[in-house]
This record gives structure tokens, C-alpha cells and sequence, in this order.
């Protein structure tokens, strides 16, 4: 696993949103419903992720 991998394991939002993409692929949307945050603020750890390698869009 590389750094950038680690880096993005760091922050325990991230880890929360494998947890969730582990039972199905869900849309950022979806995935906000599970967190206090906006959508934008998904997507920028979604984008983390996929730049990681973690994720597919």
C-alpha cells in the first residue's frame, strides 16, 4: 500500500465511507445522508480516496 493510501486511511471519515462502500456501491448523496457534512465535503474525501486508489468512480 503507498502513502498516499495511508494518508487518506488517516482521516476516520474516509475509513467510515469504505465501511459503507463495502455493502454496495452508493452515490455521494447517499453517502452524506451518513455524515453531518455537505456533499461537496464528500466528494473531496471521495476524491482523496479515488486518488489513493481505494475507490472507483
Amino acid at each position: 500500500m503507498g502513502g498516499e493510501a495511508f494518508k487518506a486511511l488517516a482521516d476516520p471519515t474516509r475509513r467510515r465511507i469504505l465501511e459503507l462502500l463495502r455493502c454496495g456501491d452508493l452515490t455521494a448523496g447517499q453517502l452524506a445522508e451518513h455524515f453531518d457534512m455537505t456533499k461537496p465535503s464528500i466528494s473531496h474525501h471521495l476524491n482523496a480516496l479515488k486518488a489513493a486508489g481505494l475507490v472507483d468512480a
